[in-house]
């Protein structure tokens, strides 16, 4: 099987975005993973847990895993061309 290094990344950038976008819009109103949560806000400068941050939320988580997905398939590829 050959792996599409855009197609995982753009895949891997939706999971991760959209699993943020929609636990923080959980945790806005229910104030469940409030810790979990604020560990994310130390890392993604000017996420909240509000509304406006689970879209902010949304671009960080994507664009953050599409680049971290993108380069791990792209080394796994590079290692796998020696054979």
């Amino acid at each position: 099987m050959k792996w599409d290094t855009k197609r995982a990344a753009i895949t891997g950038g939706i999971v991760w975005g959209a699993a943020l976008f929609l636990l923080t819009l959980l945790s806005v109103w229910t104030g469940i993973a409030v810790p979990f949560l604020q560990g994310i806000a130390s890392v993604y400068i000017g996420y909240t847990i509000s509304i406006t941050g689970s879209v902010i939320g949304l671009i960080y988580g994507f664009i953050d895993v599409f680049v971290g997905v993108y380069i791990t398939v792209w080394v796994y590829k590079q290692l796998g061309k020696n054979k």
